[in-house]
């Protein structure tokens, strides 16, 4: 389902896209999208149309989006972030043979303590 929703939700952002750059300027900053004769945009119907066409994209983009975060708040399952660490019971996976053994989880880990170096016990 979530799947089909991405779908749609890319092809009204491609059509919204295109449908927006196909407009004419109102402006005319840079000069283009004036132009005088007989060409695509000459109309005022033509550009009722894009109008028309860029609202109900919009909608749709909007519609799509509430769905897509919709599915997701559904899927999600609650969780604690102390849930997420790892446990005393995990072990963390050995170097790769060959590695010097200097990567991050290496500098994390607790240096161990020599067998010699045991605090002795306060009676």
């Amino acid at each position: 389902m979530e799947t089909v929703v991405i779908v749609i939700h890319l092809m009204v952002v491609l059509a919204l896209v295109l449908v927006v750059l196909l407009q004419r300027s109102e402006g005319g900053a840079l000069g283009m999208g004036g132009g005088g004769g007989g060409g695509f945009m000459s109309s005022r119907g033509t550009a009722n149309v894009l109008t028309r066409a860029t609202a109900i994209l919009a909608a749709a983009f909007f519609a799509t989006s509430v769905a897509l975060s919709l599915i997701a708040k559904m899927n999600e399952s609650p969780s604690s972030i102390l849930d997420s660490g790892p446990s005393a019971t995990q072990t963390l996976p050995s170097a790769p043979e060959g590695s010097s053994g200097n990567g991050i989880l290496d500098a994390l880990k607790k240096p161990e303590e020599p067998a010699g170096a045991q605090v002795p016990a306060a009676q």
